[in-house]
């Protein structure tokens, strides 16, 4: 039987000192390399063994309370504006504003961007694992130039070789921040498109009713203006009143019903607009709407406080998420600083004959490590390092003003809320006033006693103040959806089998308090939860199974499960 012998006590000690003179390098080129990078030892460490900085959330200056907030009207307690259209009490809108979800266009790019984020993101978890597999098997026939017999011969291989980048620097890991902070981006960008959608749809939806409204009107009006026409020409064949009589009442009749054709116009753009946002091709809805009133509305609306409504807008939610991609990014840029350990190796069996292929002694194999550095690429990667660095500078600075517009646009939205319920009730009142006039001048019209022009002016300004009171009467309804909309209504939409965010309330800060570069929290800024369960779900609490994908309408492209504590708002400072 063959014997097998092992290594002397000498050999066995040169690999020691080997795996030890090994060892003692990568220490040296560690400490070398973090020395020559940004990022300290300490931070290195404190990070999880990543460079770069470690994100958290960012400051943003947000109004204390509402500038009209001691108005009655305005409700600071939190509420659920997720299904806020089902406050118009009216069933054929909430029927268009489901059609809508399941089968508009825009939506569905955005659902289908969400599939894209979360593909690169799986594409860049995949460099967690061997980057380099491949199997390889050749075939050659040589020719030796010797003067042997066997200068003719054949070569048959076959391997199987893998190369492995150790993310020792937390490249790859910081790759995966940036990837799934872009797709949680692009799931409050999805929630942006509900919450712009929901508020077009309903607001067309009130421009028609509107309208149909104003339209109604003027056609009563030229009802009313036909017969006092027709009397007039009676009268004038009598002799009672002169041809100028007549040919007042003819233009005042011709006026009126110029502008039925300019309201049909805007009803039917109106309609065609809102068949867009159906996903249909445009159609008369004309059945379908049926002649309905324009929406009753509250006179209270419940708008939280903005430090914890603004927050939760999907996009001033999608403005902090790509921050944050971008801050991982940095980190990315400057791990080319450092040294690249590759560990690479493969088996392969080699042979003359294809038969002695998988006999004794035709197998090889190899296996080690490598290093490469970019030493004298050092002002393009700090170019590089300066341009990421500078782009979440823009970024900052683009969540911070996507916060101000925000707060911008519910303060107007609030302002013109509360001061066109104040024009509605005095409009209500001249329209009374002038339906009162009108029934008045009608009454000396038919006994002969009320001026020609007078009659018609009086009519025609009933109309007006009519069509005034049904605009202002629409202007409220439009304001309380800009409302809904500035304070992002219809997210988490109601449509979704499972909510995707519950974030918790923000708290207040003192101003400036917390900047980009500042104290990290212990999460990095990502809202995950923690072993010693600083921020864990309560002990009970429901959410979503992480790998359990969210109930879609089948038309609509799913989203990806989101963790619900990864989607917490950042926190807001209060202006004082």
């Amino acid at each position: 039987m063959p014997r097998v012998e092992m290594g002397s006590s000498d050999e066995n000690h040169t690999g020691s000192a080997t795996r030890r003179a090994w060892g003692l390098a990568c220490a040296a080129l560690c400490a070398i390399a973090l020395a020559s990078g940004c990022t300290s030892p300490r931070e290195w460490w404190a990070n999880g063994w990543k460079v770069g900085p470690q994100y958290c959330d960012p400051g943003a200056m947000v109004g204390r309370d509402w500038i009209d907030g001691d108005d009655r009207r305005v409700i600071r307690s939190p509420a659920d504006h997720a299904a806020w259209w089902a406050t118009f009490n009216d069933p054929l809108l909430n029927e268009f504003v489901a059609q809508a979800y399941q089968q508009n266009l825009t939506l569905r790019e955005a659902g289908a961007r969400i599939i894209e984020a979360r593909a690169l993101r799986d594409f860049a978890v995949g460099n967690f694992f061997p980057q380099r597999q491949d199997v390889s098997a050749s075939y050659s026939h040589n020719l030796s130039t010797g003067t042997g017999p066997n200068r003719h011969f054949s070569v048959w291989n076959g391997s199987f070789n893998f190369a492995w980048e150790l993310d020792f620097w937390g490249r790859y890991r910081r790759a995966v921040e940036a990837s799934d902070a872009d797709l949680q981006a692009t799931v409050f960008e999805y929630g942006d498109v509900v919450v712009t959608l929901v508020a077009d749809v309903a607001a067309t939806y009130v421009d028609i009713r509107t309208l149909q409204k104003q339209l109604e009107l003027v056609r009563d009006n030229e009802e009313n203006q036909r017969k006092t026409y027709e009397l007039i020409l009676e009268r004038f064949n009598a002799g009672d009143l002169s041809d100028v009589d007549v040919q007042q009442a003819k233009s005042s009749l011709a006026q009126t019903e110029a502008f039925v054709p300019q309201l049909e116009i805007a009803l039917r753009q109106s309609q065609n607009a809102l068949c867009v946002l159906l996903g249909m091709p445009p159609e008369d809805l004309a059945a379908r709407l049926g002649r309905g009133e324009i929406p009753n509305v509250g006179t209270e609306v419940a708008v939280g406080i903005p430090a914890e409504t603004l927050m939760r807008r999907p996009d001033v939610r999608r403005a902090e998420r790509r921050l944050a991609a971008q801050s991982a990014r940095i980190g990315v840029a400057e791990s080319d600083w450092y040294p690249g350990i590759t560990l690479s190796g493969g088996v392969g069996v080699s042979a003359n004959q294809f038969g002695d292929l998988f006999r004794n002694g035709s197998s090889f194999g190899s296996i080690g490590p490598s290093l490469r550095w970019n030493i004298l690429n050092y002002g393009r990667i700090l170019a590089n390092v300066e341009v990421q660095d500078a782009r979440f500078q823009q970024l900052l600075a683009n969540y911070r003003q996507t916060v101000l517009l925000a707060n911008l646009e519910a303060e107007n939205a609030i302002i013109q809320f509360l001061k066109s319920q104040e024009r509605l009730e005095s409009q209500l009142e001249a329209a009374e006033a002038a339906n009162k006039t009108n029934d008045l001048i009608n009454l000396q019209l038919e006994v002969g006693e009320a001026d020609i022009n007078r009659v018609f002016n009086v009519q025609n300004f009933k109309t007006q103040q009519e069509q005034n009171a049904a605009t202002a009467k629409g202007d409220v309804a439009q304001n309380l959806i800009s409302i809904y909309r500035a304070v992002g209504g219809g997210w988490p939409s109601p449509f979704l089998g499972q909510p995707v965010l519950q974030p918790p309330s923000v708290e207040e800060v003192p101003a400036g308090a917390p900047q980009a570069d500042g104290d990290e929290p212990a999460d990095g800024g990502l809202g995950l939860p923690l072993e010693n369960g600083d921020n864990a779900p309560a002990e009970g609490e429901d959410l979503p199974a992480p790998d359990e994908p969210l109930a879609f309408p089948k038309s609509v492209a799913p989203l990806p499960p989101v963790s619900q504590s990864s989607l917490r708002p950042p926190k807001a400072s209060a202006a004082s």
